[in-house]
């Protein structure tokens, strides 16, 4: 499903963000990507959602080679992508069920479609009776929870995370990565970046390591 192919990335003169990295993660796998602050993380989560176009190489997602895409097609692949942000990035002066239906709002939906999908997503994730607050009322993890919650309320063939249990405590951990692992049982390819090792120990799931842009290590399991 994700390909990338000899991939490097750099930001203008600076070195590389990403090193002529090789990687394939199946349809329906769950990975973990670690690495330091800085090691090219978020640049690999970005070029797969096509926000980022790579300085060379290939980066294909279910056999479409994403640098010969027109922009006019990236809205509609990120159609089949669900992305959580690190900062989350949920509009300040929506309600949660609003911050939510926007994802099924561009895709068309009903609105009595809409509504009953948002209301038993945001059931599933313990949020129900914060539906009409707004995110500055909201703790950081029930941010976490909404900002997941619009990135899976469509059924994405993709989840990709950016250090999503980052300032949570060990219950919104534990609470995030079960909401993951539902999704990946339900058939959805999850990809995790984290330099959090407690995430990782004892996951049992596949780990991919960078260090300065490069690919250093891929095992089977963790833990």
């Amino acid at each position: 499903m994700i390909q990338l192919h000899n991939v490097s990335m750099s930001y203008q003169a600076e070195s590389p963000a990403l090193n002529d990295v090789n990687l394939k993660i199946p349809k329906g796998d769950f990975v973990f990507l670690t690495g330091p602050s800085g090691a090219g993380k978020s640049t690999l989560l970005k070029l797969l959602y096509a926000e980022l176009t790579p300085t060379r190489g290939q980066v294909l997602i279910d056999g479409v080679n994403l640098s010969r895409l027109p922009r006019s097609q990236i809205p509609f692949l990120r159609r089949s992508i669900g992305v959580v942000f690190q900062d989350y990035k949920l509009l300040p002066n929506r309600t949660v069920l609003e911050n939510v239906a926007i994802t099924l709002e561009v895709l068309g939906w009903g609105k009595r479609d809409i509504g009953k999908k948002v209301f038993h997503i945001l059931k599933q994730m313990g949020l129900e009776e914060k539906i009409n607050a707004t995110p500055l009322r909201l703790s950081g993890g029930e941010q976490q929870r909404v900002a997941l919650a619009r990135a899976l309320v469509n059924d994405p063939k993709i989840l990709i995370a950016d250090e999503p249990t980052g300032n949570l405590d060990d219950d919104n951990k534990e609470q995030i990565l079960s909401v993951f692992k539902e999704a990946n049982i339900r058939g959805t390819t999850v990809v995790v970046a984290t330099h959090d090792k407690r995430v990782i120990v004892n996951s049992h799931r596949r780990v991919i390591r960078l260090e300065k842009g490069r690919l250093l290590e891929v095992s089977d399991v963790q833990g």
